[in-house]
């Protein structure tokens, strides 16, 4: 590994001053002492890159040098900027160079996996065995800016690996030795725990303390790991971090590790970091993105990703590169906290158990295109186990959509999917086949997820049909394919065609959450290609005997006695509202518009009305338990719902055409907030 050398004064006298080889950033750092962490650095940075100008003649290794010097300068830094280009597989590749050149970036972060992505993954690699990552991450996003990566001394840290972070990483390295660079690229692997799958019988579940055996069929196996093992990486000098499966906030909590030095027992600044990460994991969803007041973000076209700009104390602003479209608010960031969690006093990571209930957010004025100020997170330890996302096969599925136009355009849409069932049911029993697994029919246009709230039924002259089927056998599903395209011709006149084309039979892979302890699992760091160390942290499983007490749901406090009156509202008109999917749960976040709004949505919005309203989704496999829980999140005015069973299965398991509840959140805008007092009048 190439030598990073350091002057430094030594005991030799006043003014003497000796070169020392350094193998490591951390160490160029230990050996710099003091002199980098005081508001001296650049100067300090100045004199060693024109002592090496003097001393390199060479300027390959001149170049290496200043890019060492600049990791060490921004590892000292008293803020850390770092920005985040991708939500998911998939996102715009335009995110990746307006933070490059307008986001004074220390670290750019890309967030690619989801569970449905991870089964995707799995599926490609046993295709392709070095396939299995993120290529868009490789080629659109790396490739194109790998020089202005490099001379700006950006670090870049992403979980594009997927299910084969090795072969990504072989990837980058053949794009950093195209662009005749010198840059250290570590992997991340031990997540996988398909190779232990043999040696696995029963587990703890995540979502309750029921043991349950590992299902027939399984597809894949990920623990979700945690920072430390990106800090470490980071810490060794690499330049990329590749990961397979981790938290998705990790990838922002480690370099805030590395570059502040926070402890592993320092909970506070753990939790804060994850909330930074939380909020920007999913790229615009915090600049505009889906915010439930969409007509006001400017500029869909130029949007504008997130980045945050972290202090020592774990307190971070939250903006986007400048001229760039979409809006940072109080409203767009709040939504996001609400995001995808369950329990916000008890939000479990790997790295810290988080309390983001009285986390604050502040609009900074005077910022091109907003900016707030976030703080409050508190942290407790986490717990001595990984949760774990298995797949396993479960059949076959298809879908067929069909617009269908003219007049009753909706009854002629669902009299054809219910007649292409019973043909292929009949062609079924013929052959001797089991019944379809499970169909699902809608009618888009027709409201149909709204269910008993729909309030246009039949009247629309446009209408699409979704007709989603499950059977355990594929050749069952290609007659059901082949049996679509005849309704063109033999059913409902103004049916335009298939979207697509024929339906396309694929394999159904279902979740399967359950516990790992921290202290069965190896994780091993690669750096250019080489197995470094496996690596058990400062200590990886500190916490594997702590108790963890479980906080169970808010119970309806007693509230102040409200003023009543004659207003009716709906609820977009007094508050915000976001949605998303665990599994086959749902979460939808609830933020008020305003403080005053607050104590009324409280007593208005309870768990049981949220149930009722959504009841048409649930799938309740208990009648005497609620499948709805309410969460407060006083220091945003929030509230958080968690729906249980409600997505048909969630992911690709589920045949619906919303299967991760993304519009829950936008169906809940209208429900009605009765009996209230003139609260537009409050305000002002």
């Amino acid at each position: 590994m190439f030598k990073i050398l350091v002057l430094r004064r030594t005991v030799q006298g006043p003014g003497w001053i000796t070169l020392k080889g350094c193998h490591s950033v951390s160490s160029l750092r230990s050996s710099c002492g003091n002199k980098l962490m005081n508001s001296d650095s650049a100067n300090v940075i100045n004199d060693l890159s024109t002592y090496a100008q003097k001393t390199y003649r060479n300027s390959i290794q001149l170049k290496t040098y200043r890019h060492e010097a600049k990791k060490c300068y921004s590892s000292a830094k008293t803020t850390v900027r770092i920005g985040c280009a991708s939500g998911f597989w998939g996102d715009t590749a335009t995110s990746v160079p307006q933070l490059i050149y307008g986001g004074k970036l220390d670290f750019l972060v890309f967030d690619y996996l989801s569970e449905i992505t991870m089964s995707l993954l799995t599926a490609v690699k046993a295709k392709v065995p070095t396939m299995g990552y993120a290529p868009d991450f490789v080629q659109a996003a790396i490739a194109p800016y790998i020089k202005d990566i490099y001379s700006k001394g950006i670090r870049v840290i992403s979980n594009a690996g997927g299910v084969n972070p090795l072969a990504c990483a072989a990837a980058l390295r053949e794009v950093v030795q195209k662009a005749d660079l010198n840059l250290k690229v570590a992997v991340v692997t031990g997540d996988d725990l398909m190779p232990q799958k043999d040696s696995l019988s029963e587990f703890r579940m995540a979502d309750d303390e029921s043991s349950k055996p590992l299902p027939k069929g399984i597809h894949s196996m990920n623990a979700y790991l945690g920072a430390l093992p990106i800090k470490r990486c980071l810490d060794l000098g690499a330049d990329i971090v590749v990961t397979g499966r981790c938290v998705d906030s990790g990838v922002v909590l480690g370099p805030l590790m590395h570059s502040f030095g926070w402890k592993q027992t320092s909970y506070d600044l753990l939790a804060a970091g994850s909330l930074a990460g939380h909020l920007i994991e999913c790229g615009a969803q915090c600049t505009g993105g889906i915010f439930t007041d969409w007509h006001k973000v400017p500029d869909w076209d130029n949007m504008g990703f997130p980045v945050v700009e972290c202090s020592a104390d774990g307190s971070f602003v939250l903006s986007k590169p400048p001229k760039t479209g979409g809006l940072v608010s109080f409203g767009t960031v709040a939504e996001q906290l609400v995001y995808e969690i369950g329990d916000p006093q008890s939000y479990l990571l790997p790295d810290v158990t988080c309390d983001f209930s009285q986390v604050t957010i502040t609009e900074v004025p005077g910022v091109d295109g907003g900016a707030v100020k976030v703080k409050g997170a508190r942290g407790t330890p986490p717990s001595g186990d990984y949760k774990v996302c298995a797949t396993y096969m479960d059949g076959f599925r298809a879908t067929a959509v069909c617009p269908v136009g003219g007049p009753r355009a909706v009854d002629k849409a669902r009299r054809t999917a219910e007649s292409i069932i019973k043909r292929t049911q009949k062609i079924f029993r013929k052959l001797g086949l089991e019944d379809y697994s499970a169909v699902n029919i809608q009618v888009l246009g027709a409201e149909d997820t709204y269910g008993p709230h729909a309030s246009n039924r039949s009247g629309s002259r446009e209408a699409v049909v979704w007709l989603a089927v499950q059977h355990k056998l594929k050749k069952a599903l290609e007659i059901f394919s082949r049996e679509v395209a005849p309704a063109g011709t033999g059913m409902a006149p103004g049916l335009t065609g298939i979207v697509g084309g024929r339906p396309r039979v694929s394999p159904v892979l279902k979740p399967f959450f359950f516990l790992y302890p921290k202290s069965n699992l190896k994780v091993d760091i690669h750096l250019n290609g080489e197995f470094t160390e496996t690596y058990e942290g400062e200590d990886l499983f500190l916490h594997e005997n702590q108790f963890i007490p479980h906080r169970q749901e808010e119970e309806c406090d007693a509230l102040p006695d409200l003023p009543i009156g004659p207003h009716s509202y709906r609820l977009e008109e007094l508050a915000y509202t976001r949605s998303g999917d665990k599994g086959d749960s749902a979460n939808i976040g609830v933020v008020a518009r305003h403080p005053l709004y607050y104590p009324y949505l409280k007593k208005a919005l309870t768990a049981q009305v949220v149930e009722e309203y959504f009841q048409h989704l649930i799938q309740k496999t208990d009648s005497h338990t609620p499948s709805v829980s309410r969460f407060e999140l006083p220091g945003i005015y929030g509230l958080n719902f968690v729906l249980r069973n409600s997505l048909g299965g969630g992911g690709v398991a589920s045949l619906r055409s919303d299967p991760q509840g993304k519009a829950y959140g936008q169906m809940l805008l209208d429900y009605k907030v009765k009996d209230l007092p003139d609260l537009k009048s409050l305000v002002d």
